[in-house]
């Protein structure tokens, strides 16, 4: 790893902790109610909506509210899709979404995964863009702040039958939260370049004519090929600067663009790609800081930051390492990969020449530690190891620093699972921040933490063996594997990022993805709310000299521990036959 690439890591961490505080801060403000004005604000919204904000329910109520809530998100996002063609805002006249394509990319935006199958520049009217997308990037987020900070009063209450009420948790999440931080960061990436209009497609001249084969019956893709001269080429405009925002800041990922966080459009600078990885850890790195200031002992907080920053700056430090390494099968050829004052050196394939490996990598490992998916470089061309390193990451069940809400919710139930661990090898009931660790809270953890993998593995046999799976494999052995394992990682785990070699806007997959994202949501959901409700009920014990402590260097050790064996060793025999194999024919080939 280059000292530039150091550099920018420490000054990427320093910067994130330094915002991160403060915000923290704000959030239990905000969802513990003491945002005055907020309240007066929210008044009105509650009586049209017939919500009685003093009124809490138990968890049970809250999970079915959720879900509700985000069953009719998904009913709407389908529907816009589908009609988008008699809708307003389309002056690109763009048809109707396909059914299969639209239930795929309305439950993968509600769930916050944005698992993109289609250009959205070529695909979606403005309307939709924003009515459908950009509003499902709010409430998605929200839905795994308000699943995190219900969690969390299950650690601070006693005796409690109630964990809040959800849609008042909801609205406050959406209204002081989300909304301001993406109008700071949506007027910041507009004053960087980011399109911000309603402006029609803008057609522009060519610096010369280029001739490309299409199909010769524009209704049979697979008619004899003919050639076509194109002498100007359509510029996308459209509102990118607001979704763009909220995109990052909500760890959603979906983009405007097809090519996401590498076109110029929707990342033109240095400064922006800088920010747009600031956002995207701000929120988690944020609610872990709130997590220690809600249990009432900011130690908690920093050691579950600091098993989080451990496992990312390994992760970055491998993937920047295996890519600056370069190809091996160009070294026989004599190709100069070394990086110089006059190249950047390393794999540069699939990378933008204008933020280079380091910059790449950087935004890889932190797209894919958090539930974001968005992406400035195609990680598909990254080397096999270097493609593992996010791969590896979203397996881990995206915990290092992960999703908005979900990302701090994933590493507690590792932590919980450490202390029943250390539990039974000192004799003793385990306990988490006062509460005990019982047979109920148990059963839950197991749910969360096992239907992630067999939700991928069993998608991952699927797709293999299926016709429909095998039709959409581009890449030959074990890369066309890695390409189908990492797109179920990427959908069940709620991160939406791809090995774009798999051509995965078929029926088959649009399908197999879209039930892969909705369990992979919902089936951590629930029970981590169960888990929630049984420990809010519990009374809270006393600290003795046989409590494990969970705030030191020991527990953070035990944690990461936890969360690489656990987390990690349900994937090792796929990975084996993925990205591991490709390794080796690399370098033997």
């Amino acid at each position: 790893m280059t000292n530039q690439a150091l550099l920018q890591l420490a000054i990427y961490l320093v910067v994130l902790i330094a915002l991160a505080w403060p915000l923290g801060r704000a959030i239990v403000a905000v969802m513990e109610g003491r945002f005055e004005l907020g309240k007066k604000l929210e008044a009105p919204l509650y009586a049209l909506a017939g919500i009685k904000p003093n009124v809490e329910s138990n968890w049970v109520r809250y999970a079915l509210g959720l879900v509700l809530f985000n069953g009719l998100g998904v009913a709407a996002v389908y529907a816009l899709q589908r009609l988008q063609h008699v809708l307003p805002l389309n002056p690109r006249q763009m048809t109707a979404v396909s059914p299969d394509s639209a239930f795929n990319t309305a439950v993968s935006f509600v769930t916050n995964t944005n698992w993109q199958g289609y250009g959205g520049e070529s695909t979606l009217s403005y309307l939709t863009q924003m009515l459908a997308l950009t509003v499902q990037n709010f409430f998605s987020a929200a839905t795994g702040i308000v699943v995190v900070i219900a969690l969390i009063r299950g650690f601070v209450r006693r005796n409690a039958g109630a964990l809040g009420n959800v849609w008042v948790d909801l609205t406050r999440c959406t209204l002081w939260i989300l909304l301001p931080l993406s109008l700071v960061f949506a007027l910041f990436f507009a004053s960087q370049g980011v399109l911000q209009n309603f402006a029609a497609y803008q057609d522009a001249q060519t610096l010369e004519p280029q001739t490309v084969q299409v199909p010769s019956d524009p209704a049979d893709p697979k008619s004899a090929p003919k050639d076509q001269t194109f002498t100007t080429q359509s510029i996308a405009m459209g509102p990118v600067a607001s979704q763009l925002a909220i995109k990052m800041l909500g760890t959603n990922g979906g983009g405007f663009f097809n090519a996401n966080s590498a076109h110029p459009y929707e990342n033109p600078t240095p400064l922006s790609n800088f920010w747009q990885e600031i956002a995207i850890f701000l929120i988690p790195a944020a609610l872990v800081f709130a997590f220690g200031r809600m249990v009432g002992d900011l130690r908690q907080g920093w050691a579950v930051l600091a098993a989080m920053t451990i496992l990312f700056v390994v992760a970055v430090v491998a993937a920047s390492h295996y890519e600056q390494q370069g190809n091996p099968a160009l070294t026989p050829l004599d190709v100069d990969q070394a990086a110089s004052s006059t190249q950047a050196g390393g794999n540069m394939e699939g990378k933008e020449v204008r933020f280079g490996i380091s910059a790449s990598a950087l935004f890889a490992a932190i797209t894919t530690a958090a539930s974001c998916g968005a992406v400035n470089a195609m990680h598909d061309s990254f080397t096999p190891l270097g493609g593992a390193v996010p791969l590896v990451l979203i397996q881990l069940g995206e915990v290092v620093f992960g999703g908005v809400g979900s990302g701090l919710y994933g590493m507690l139930v590792f932590a919980l699972l450490a202390v029943f661990i250390a539990g039974l090898m000192i004799g003793r009931t385990p306990e988490y921040l006062g509460k005990k660790i019982e047979v109920f809270e148990m059963k839950m953890l197991a749910i969360a933490i096992l239907v992630t993998p067999l939700v991928v593995l069993i998608g991952t046999a699927i797709a293999v063996l299926a016709e429909g799976g095998k039709a959409g494999i581009a890449n030959p052995s074990a890369h066309g594997f890695s390409e189908i394992l990492y797109a179920l990682s990427s959908a069940a785990n709620n991160n939406g990022s791809a090995f774009a070699g798999l051509s995965a806007n078929t029926p088959f997959y649009n399908i197999l993805l879209g039930v892969a994202v909705w369990l992979g949501r919902f089936g951590v959901i629930v029970p981590v709310l169960a888990m929630a409700g049984s420990l809010a009920g519990k009374q809270r014990l006393t600290v003795t000299s046989g409590t494990l402590p969970t705030h030191g260097p020991l527990f953070v050790v035990l944690l990461i521990g936890v969360v690489l064996l656990v987390g990690l060793l349900n994937y090792v025999p796929a990975l084996a036959l993925g990205p591991v194999v490709e390794h080796l024919q690399l370098w033997h080939s």
